[in-house]
């Protein structure tokens, strides 16, 4: 008869109840990293300054507004975001899917390369034929080259990683290969590229500018098929799944293999793409330095935004101004550019410390 009798607990036997959330608990965690990524990036940027003996505040009103300073600033400012967030938006696909595909630079080198074969071949084309071939050329040997990377990590399990890293110095000894032997300029191999493009087969320029139009449509274009192939697709939701827990999406029947080939393919047909355009839009020529880092910038971007395309468009901006308005300070304060890339990098490390505290914190 004992047996239905409430038993007594005690209170200590009891587990404690979970704090309550608060409406205002989201607005505290983004102050708090607020203050983590913005006030740690200064304080060690302004260290780096003062030991430099640089005044820290003119530094950064030049870096914040050189790129706003007159047209021919802004529209540099243009033309280098455009493959930033080119590629940036591949970047996405990729770490979406779990995947750090940091053979992005070496995925541009190739792209610009390709492209430049239909321009030397087929010069007698018309221009917007060489253009549309240019850039096909330029996404297809970007797609390859990061097909190449997805190939050694599911066949031969070696990390994604070593064979991007290894892919971009091949991808650059292509280039100088290309640069001082059969593509050199007549009687002479220089570091400054090829010979020039002719004029008729540069992209069109707004007049008295350097802006080209097409280089930032062909970008929102591809940002926005990003976006809405990850976050409007049944085939986003499955890469993400991939991304997540790859053993648990294939037990789900999701195609989890074919998933990463595919981010990987995307992602180096974009990056491909802005290796092209810095051959139509940019320096009109190959040389050895044509991807000009920009896929280790979109690799900062877009872990800065952790891997949401709809911050990839802001951020890749705030990069791009960075950049340009650091060319700046050799010139009025005698220091050199590189110091936008301490801005940079240091925004991205807090940004990751930020995260780890509130993670740390729930």
């Amino acid at each position: 008869m004992t047996d239905n009798l409430p038993t007594e607990t005690t209170p200590e036997a009891l587990p404690a109840p979970p704090l309550p959330r608060t409406r205002m608990q989201p607005a505290i965690q983004l102050l708090t990293s607020a203050a983590i990524i913005i006030g740690g990036t200064l304080l060690f940027t302004t260290l780096v300054l003062l030991a430099s003996g640089t005044a820290p505040l003119e530094a950064y009103r030049l870096i914040l507004s050189g790129a706003f300073r007159n047209p021919r600033t802004i529209a540099d400012l243009i033309m280098l975001t455009a493959p930033l967030l080119l590629c940036s938006a591949g970047l996405t696909l990729t770490f979406s899917a779990g995947l750090y595909n940091l053979g992005i630079e070496g995925q541009i080198v190739i792209g610009a390369v390709l492209a430049m074969v239909p321009l030397r071949l087929l010069p007698d084309l018309p221009p917007p034929v060489l253009w549309l071939l240019a850039l096909s050329a330029g996404a297809s040997g970007g797609m390859l080259w990061a097909l190449l990377v997805g190939v050694l990590r599911l066949y031969t399990n070696v990390s994604e990683i070593f064979v991007g890293l290894g892919l971009n110095f091949i991808a650059i000894g292509i280039t100088l290969y290309l640069v001082f032997g059969p593509w050199k300029r007549p009687g002479v191999a220089s570091m400054s590229g090829t010979e020039p493009l002719p004029e008729a087969l540069w992209l069109p320029t707004l007049e008295g500018s350097r802006l080209v139009p097409l280089a930032p449509i062909i970008a929102l274009v591809g940002i926005s098929v990003v976006w809405f192939a990850l976050t409007r697709t049944h085939w986003g939701l499955e890469l993400r799944a991939t991304g997540l827990n790859l053993a648990a999406a294939e037990r789900l029947g999701v195609p989890a293999h074919a998933r990463l080939v595919q981010s990987l393919a995307g992602c180096g047909a974009l990056a491909g793409l802005a290796g092209a355009l810095q051959i139509l839009a940019v320096y009109r020529a190959l040389i050895p330095n044509i991807s000009s880092g920009i896929g280790f910038l979109a690799l900062l971007v877009v872990l800065l935004v952790r891997f949401n395309p709809v911050w990839v468009g802001p951020v890749a901006i705030l990069f791009a101004s960075f950049s340009i308005g650091s060319i700046q300070l050799p010139l009025q304060l005698g220091i050199d550019s590189s110091i936008a890339g301490v801005l940079q990098g240091t925004l991205v490390l807090f940004a990751l410390i930020a995260q780890g505290v509130q993670e740390r914190r729930r």
